[in-house]
């Protein structure tokens, strides 16, 4: 069998080398729980609480009531009122991923991190079950946390197996075993085949996968176009897509949706000061700092403005970003409400390292503050630390906040 070094093995994922698919089980909902054990065994919705707040996820006690993500929230509550409804707390996540992720770390130098609670690993075929289970007790025993894992040949078989294997449960499939586990399973299962295609093919009495199986390779031609070899692949259960680490980001930025336009210029800088924490709090927990900052601006008619500063040194802390935000700002508002604000960091780079002492004056000095600022929020909540600008920047909980990443 080829080592970690043998690169043609690691290009064919079932020639001694697996794939597992780790999945944190409701992960939203499980912080909630593990910060707060009285929510044990209750049904647990959490997304955003206003008129257009959708679910972000919910325990499984509130899915056997027909919740489930995306949903909208006025509908949970409707199916199930009786669900302990909670605003999302992303830092909190964030910090908790981490956590969750150091671990994966352990087991597997090559890590698809595919969410916040959801990551595609490469193993040795031959310790891939006995890897998966030290992985989730390790999890389970570290942070609280169960994680469903599927292991298979290939990364279509990982993810499919870690689904059937919810919650909290272990999926293993051997390379000789793909053809007899994907046959009975519904076509929906597959990659590439999403709800509208599943219901037309339904109509021609194609319903599970060795039903897509059976069909002659010219109708996978005509039904699927460009991508009928890759459907059909799936179809076969052969999927060669690496796992591939993702490239560094090239962006970060955060930006919020309000469900009334705000028209005050106060607002609008309690606004940008939450976003600039928010987008500092991000850049500092992957250890890079930006050199321009940009705004984005939606006017209550939908028409959108960008305005962009590159600096001469990269930045990180939440003051430098609020105060170049600010001056964005007033080239870019003119009194109109505002529906949209964001702000984005991009010309990422790694800080030169610090060779300062507390007790220095200098540029390391802020780096120090802020990181010392960030792990107090991480243990005590994002609103533990506030800095002036941020005093009153509470977010309404019926705003939508949407994390931008570019790669």
């Amino acid at each position: 069998m080829s080592g970690k070094g043998d690169e043609g093995e690691r290009a064919r994922p079932g020639g001694g080398r697996a794939v597992l698919h780790c999945d944190a089980d409701a992960f939203f909902a499980a912080v909630e729980v593990l910060d707060r054990p009285e929510l044990a065994g209750k049904p647990v919705i959490v997304g955003g609480l206003g008129p257009r707040g959708v679910v972000a996820t919910c325990s499984y006690e509130a899915r056997r009531f027909g919740v489930h993500s995306a949903m909208p929230m006025t509908t949970a509550r409707r199916l199930c009122p009786q669900a302990v409804f909670l605003p999302g707390r992303h830092e909190r996540y964030r910090q908790v991923s981490r956590q969750m992720f150091a671990v994966f770390e352990r087991f597997s130098p090559v890590i698809e991190p595919l969410s916040l609670d959801e990551a595609f690993l490469e193993a040795p075929a031959a310790e891939a079950e006995r890897l998966a289970v030290e992985l989730r007790a390790q999890v389970r025993r570290e942070i609280g946390l169960a994680v469903s894992v599927g292991v298979g040949p290939n990364k279509l078989v990982a993810k499919i197996a870690s689904d059937l294997a919810k919650p909290d449960g272990l999926r293993v499939v051997r390379p000789g075993e793909v053809a007899g586990f994907l046959a009975p399973l519904s076509v929906r299962r597959l990659w590439g085949i999403g709800p509208r295609t599943a219901e037309a093919l339904e109509q021609e009495g194609i319903r599970t996968v060795a039903d897509l199986r059976a069909r002659p390779e010219a109708w996978f031609r005509q039904r699927f176009g460009q991508r009928w070899e890759q459907v059909r692949r799936f179809a076969l259960g052969e999927d060669d897509r690496p796992v591939a680490p993702p490239r560094e980001a090239k962006s970060m930025g955060e930006e919020e949706t309000y469900p009334r336009d705000l028209e005050d210029r106060r607002q609008l800088l309690r606004r940008l000061a939450a976003l600039s924490q928010a987008v500092g709090a991000r850049l500092r927990a992957h250890g890079l700092a930006g050199r321009t900052v940009t705004l984005k601006l939606r006017t209550g008619d939908y028409r959108t403005r960008t305005r962009s500063r590159t600096l001469p040194q990269a930045v990180a802390g939440d003051d430098q970003i609020y105060r170049e935000a600010v001056l964005l700002l007033e080239r870019a508002w003119g009194g109109e409400p505002v529906r949209l604000l964001g702000v984005q960091l991009s010309g990422l780079e790694r800080p030169r390292s610090e060779q300062l002492s507390l007790l220095e004056r200098g540029e390391g000095r802020p780096e120090r503050l802020w990181r010392t600022v960030d792990e107090l929020r991480a243990r005590f909540g994002p609103r533990a630390v506030l800095w002036g600008a941020a005093e009153e920047s509470r977010p309404s909980r019926r705003m939508k906040r949407q994390r931008r990443e570019e790669g």
